[in-house]
């Protein structure tokens, strides 16, 4: 059952996938510092670092800890790739 005003969040890792389903928000840090991705958030791409924060529409948060990674966020989808290094 599809909840209103959802996030579709991917998460993989090289070893394959780490988490896929609904969310109420993402949060991470970039070079700037830490950001959200709410439900219709504009499309963008960024590398990210420290921490991936799960945000459920219950209140309940996952972490996935990771050195670096790519959130790609594209109509309402948001796809994270962890260890991916910088070039």
């Amino acid at each position: 059952m599809k909840i209103k005003d959802s996030l579709q969040v991917e998460v993989r890792s090289r070893q394959g996938l780490v988490f896929e389903g609904e969310l109420a928000a993402v949060s991470s840090y970039n070079t700037v510092g830490p950001f959200d991705v709410l439900p219709k958030h504009a499309n963008f791409v960024s590398m990210i670092l420290r921490k991936v924060v799960l945000r459920r529409h219950d209140g309940r948060t996952d972490e996935i800890t990771l050195e670096n990674g790519v959130m790609i966020v594209e109509e309402n989808k948001v796809t994270i790739f962890l260890g991916i290094s910088k070039v």
